[in-house]
């Protein structure tokens, strides 16, 4: 079964490939540490043969679906229960 992801998503690195390709006109491959195990990056485009464009820090690299998953928290989202109206009804 194939993983889909949408561009823009955001993913993360979950199992560190044998090596990593880059993602220019000319792919060339690159140590596998070049992205670190856990890294969140984002996805640019998809590509044949189930592979994902993605943007991680140190730049976009080829990566196939089963070493990446998408991120389903968003971190930046405040809980409505986290509002400083609850925290003074404390005092």
């Amino acid at each position: 079964m194939e993983t889909e992801f949408f561009i823009g998503q955001k993913v993360r690195l979950v199992v560190q490939p044998p090596y990593i390709k880059t993602a220019e006109s000319m792919p060339i491959l690159r140590p596998p540490n070049v992205v670190r195990l856990g890294e969140v990056g984002t996805v640019l485009s998809c590509k044949s043969g189930n592979y994902w464009a993605v943007r991680f820090k140190k730049g976009a690299f080829l990566i196939e679906s089963q070493y990446i998953e998408a991120l389903s928290v968003d971190l930046g989202t405040p809980k409505p229960h986290d509002s400083d109206e609850d925290s003074k009804a404390t005092l």
